[in-house]
C-alpha cells in the first residue's frame, strides 16, 4: 500500500511564482494545505506580453519568500515534507532554472527526493486531484503557449491525438487583443467585449474544420482578423466587440469539430472500457480541459453542451488550478511516487521544450528543433 505522503511544490514556468504543499494518504485522497501564487502581470502588462529576462529576475526575488509562506500557511515544517517537485519544463528557461536549482538546493540542504514534473503532466494529472478521475480520459490543454488533445493512460502514459501546427490557441488571444488594442493578457479582454459584439457579423474561417486529422490552426483566423480591422478601420467601440465575438464564435466552432471528433475515436477505441450502457451507472467518459484558456466561459459552454450530446463528463478545474500553479506540481510529484518511481538525479536539467507524448512527430510549424510540447 502507497504510504502517506506530503510534498513540497514549485512552479516558475512563465509568469506566475508559485509554491503550494499537498498531500496524499494512502487511498489516493488529496489535500491541498496551502497554495500561493504570485503573478506578474503588472511586470509584463505594458509590453503586451512575457518578457523572459523581466520573468525570471521576478523569480529570483519572490520565490524564497513564497515557498516560506507556503510552508507556513500549511502549518508544516520543511522536515515535515517528504519531497520537493519542481517544474522542471516545458516553460522558458530562466524561470525553469531558478525554479529548479530552488528545489535542487532545498532537496540536498534538507536531505529530501528531488521530482523534476513536466508542467503539460501537472495540467493533465489535475482533474484526479480534484475529481478523482479514473484512467484513461481525454485532456484538451488550451494554453498561451499550447493547444493539444492528449489521451491520458496513465501516469506517464500519454498520446498526443492533435496539436496546434502554428499558433497556440491563447496566443491567437492575445494577439487579436493587441491588434485590436485591448489590454494584456488579451484573453479576458477578448471575452469581455465579446459580450456585447455581434457574433454573426464577420464570417472568419474555422480552419481544419471537417478533416479527419485531429490538429488546430489558428494562424489563419489570426489573419483574418487583422485583414477584417484593417478594411473598416478606425474602429469603434461596437466594431471591436463585433470583431472579438466572432472570432470567439469561430474559435468555439472550431474546437466543437476538432474535439467532437475527438470524442468519437475515444469511443471506439475504448468501447469496452466504457460500454453504451456506462451513462446508467454513472462511469461516463471524461474530457478534462486545462489551460488558461479553459476560463473561457464560452468555450467551456460549448464544451459542455458537446459532452453531454456524447455521452461524455466534462471536467473543467476551478480556475485558479487551471492557469500555472504549484498544486497541480505537486500533485504530478505525489502521483509519480505513488507509483514507485524513483526521484530525479540532483543534476537533472531544465528542458524549454518537453512533449508529453515523446513519440510524436513534429509537425510543420514548429521550426528545426521540434514541437516544445
Amino acid at each position: 500500500m502507497v504510504p502517506f505522503l506530503r510534498i513540497l511544490g514549485i512552479e516558475t514556468s512563465c509568469d506566475e511564482t508559485a509554491a503550494a504543499v499537498v498531500e496524499r494518504d494512502a487511498e489516493g485522497h488529496s489535500k491541498v494545505l496551502s497554495d500561493v501564487v504570485l503573478s506578474q502581470l503588472d511586470e509584463h502588462s505594458a509590453y503586451g506580453g512575457v518578457v523572459p529576462e523581466i520573468a525570471a529576475r521576478a523569480h529570483v526575488e519572490a520565490l524564497d519568500e513564497l515557498i516560506e509562506e507556503a510552508l507556513q500557511r500549511a502549518n508544516v515544517s520543511l522536515n515535515e515534507v517528504d519531497a520537493i517537485a519542481a517544474t522542471s519544463g516545458p516553460g522558458l528557461i530562466g524561470g525553469l532554472l531558478v525554479g529548479l536549482m530552488t528545489g535542487k538546493a532545498i532537496a540536498r540542504a534538507a536531505g529530501k527526493s528531488l521530482y523534476a514534473v513536466n508542467h503539460l503532466e501537472g495540467h493533465a494529472l489535475t482533474a484526479r486531484l480534484t475529481d478523482g478521475l479514473s484512467f484513461p480520459y481525454l485532456m484538451l490543454l488550451v494554453s498561451g503557449g499550447h493547444t493539444q488533445l492528449i489521451l491520458v493512460r496513465g501516469v506517464g502514459d500519454y498520446q498526443r491525438w492533435g496539436t496546434t501546427i502554428d499558433d497556440a490557441l491563447g496566443e491567437a488571444f492575445d494577439k487579436t487583443a493587441k491588434l485590436l488594442g485591448l489590454p494584456y493578457p488579451g484573453g479576458p479582454a477578448v471575452e469581455r467585449m465579446a459580450r456585447n459584439g455581434n457574433a454573426d457579423r464577420f464570417a472568419f474561417p474555422r480552419p481544419l474544420v471537417g478533416e479527419a486529422r485531429l490538429d488546430f490552426s489558428f494562424s489563419g483566423l489570426k489573419t483574418a482578423v487583422r485583414q477584417a480591422a484593417q478594411d473598416i478601420a478606425p474602429l469603434s467601440d461596437q466594431d471591436v466587440a463585433d470583431i472579438c465575438a466572432s472570432f470567439q464564435k469561430a474559435v468555439s466552432r472550431t474546437l466543437k469539430d476538432r474535439i467532437g471528433r475527438g470524442l468519437q475515436r475515444f469511443k471506439t477505441e475504448f468501447a469496452a472500457t466504457f460500454p453504451a450502457a456506462a451513462p446508467a451507472t454513472g462511469e461516463k467518459p471524461a474530457l478534462v480541459v486545462a489551460g488558461g484558456v479553459a476560463a473561457n466561459l464560452e468555450l467551456r459552454g460549448t464544451l459542455q453542451t458537446l459532452c453531454d450530446k456524447n455521452g461524455f463528463r466534462f471536467i473543467a478545474p476551478p480556475l485558479h488550478l487551471c492557469t500555472d500553479n504549484a498544486v497541480m506540481i505537486a500533485w504530478a510529484g505525489l502521483e509519480r511516487m505513488a507509483t514507485g518511481a524513483a526521484p530525479d538525479p540532483l543534476d537533472v536539467q531544465p528542458r524549454s521544450r518537453w512533449p508529453l507524448d515523446s513519440n510524436a512527430e513534429t509537425l510543420i510549424g514548429f521550426g528545426k528543433r521540434g514541437a516544445k510540447a
